[in-house]
């Protein structure tokens, strides 16, 4: 019978392997992450940059961080590659692999290079105008599609009347995607330094459909300069992908808790706990630390400097500390020099007489293999160095 089972899961992945459906473990939390855009579909246009590229690169790092912390989690993603995805079938792709929580990530635009800041919306009615354009922008993109107006049935994306129905939605995880659109809000504030635009509703077609707590992400505006180089920069991206993986460890502890599943460290499974919570035990677990490795500055509309990275003040003596060295210089550099590319970067000289500058500390050798992961997109040579106690050791 279980061999059966498993062929039939085979066959199922088989089946998907020509969609976008990519998964990962094989965890009962099933957790569905969506880079909107993609392949014809750019999103919305930057100066320098495309939408579609800033959600890819930080839908990856933060699947990884959960794929990393979270091995009791199946991490399945809509689209890995520059692929264009219809809304319909990111949807379908949640619901067949039964997700337990949905997660579309954008990046805001505006006419105007002067809005900032990061928000976080659940499906309903768009109550101002501003939500509504969202809705619109984001929902354009079905006009890319072949045979739209079957598919979503006349919806007009560009018309306000099809938008009133989101008004008669009554959807039963509106709660729990409200508390987890929260959660993100405030680890943008607490973790990426980003300015708070609060939680929304409006009606995106990708949050229509799916059947589980969703939410879309608008991580900040391409249209303003500033934050279009935070969200192309490999700190930025980090650091975003930092805060929703902290939200989302805080979902799945309370959903561990509220199914029974999660015990804290050192306590034992009620034995007359009830047949239904018991038929599926999970081992027991402690919650995985907040990953705030990346300290990065506070948006505001002059550019982006360096500051020197401090070590962790909690370490031990004689504990090691993992840094990334992104680069290496026979003459000091000033802390905000173009050649450090915006890192917030710290320096030391070390036994050769060679100034030395590192990125991110931790010590967590996993956490900064991923930084050092990030920072090879800008420097190549990127490698981890090893300190104790201040002193570089081999």
């Amino acid at each position: 019978m279980k061999y059966c089972f498993k062929l039939l899961i085979v066959v199922f992945v088989f089946l998907f392997s020509g969609t976008s459906l990519f998964a990962y473990d094989s965890g009962d939390f099933v957790l569905v992450i969506d880079p909107g855009h993609g392949g014809r579909d750019y999103g919305a246009p930057g100066s320098k940059s495309k939408e579609k590229n800033i959600n890819l690169d930080v839908a990856l790092l933060f699947g990884e961080l959960v794929m990393a912390k979270h091995p009791d989690v199946k991490v399945v993603f809509t689209r890995r590659t520059d692929k264009f995805v219809d809304l319909k079938e990111r949807s379908d792709i949640a619901n067949a692999a039964k997700a337990d929580l949905f997660i579309s990530i954008h990046a805001n635009a505006s006419t105007s290079r002067s809005p900032f800041g990061a928000e976080t919306y659940t499906l309903g009615l768009a109550r101002t105008e501003e939500n509504l354009e969202v809705a619109k922008r984001e929902n354009s993109v079905i006009l890319l599609e072949d045979n739209y107006k079957v598919k979503y049935e006349g919806f007009d994306p560009n018309v306000s009347e099809s938008y009133i129905i989101f008004e008669f939605i009554r959807n039963k995880y509106m709660a729990q995607s409200v508390d987890f659109a929260s959660a993100i809000q405030e680890e943008f504030k607490k973790t990426s330094k980003r300015s708070d635009r609060g939680v929304r509703q409006a009606g995106f077609l990708v949050l229509r459909e799916t059947s589980m707590p969703s939410v879309l992400i608008e991580l900040g505006f391409i249209s303003n300069p500033t934050e279009e180089a935070y969200m192309t920069s490999a700190v930025g991206q980090q650091s975003l992908a930092n805060s929703l993986f902290n939200a989302f460890t805080q979902f799945k502890i309370d959903h561990d808790r509220k199914s029974g599943y999660y015990l804290p460290a050192g306590q034992e499974a009620d034995k007359t706990t009830s047949s239904a919570s018991t038929t599926k035990q999970a081992p027991k677990q402690t919650p995985p630390t907040s990953t705030t490795v990346v300290q990065t500055p506070p948006v505001s509309h002059a550019p982006l400097t360096s500051e020197p990275a401090k070590t962790p003040t909690n370490v031990q003596q004689g504990v090691i500390v993992y840094k990334v060295q992104i680069l290496a210089s026979s003459s000091e550099l000033p802390l905000n020099s173009p050649q450090l590319k915006g890192y917030k970067a710290s320096r030391y000289v070390d036994t050769d007489g060679l100034y030395k500058y590192t990125f991110g500390s931790s010590t967590d050798p996993d956490e900064i293999s991923q930084l050092k992961a990030a920072a090879k997109k800008d420097f190549p040579d990127a490698f981890t160095v090893k300190f104790v106690n201040g002193v570089r050791v081999k």
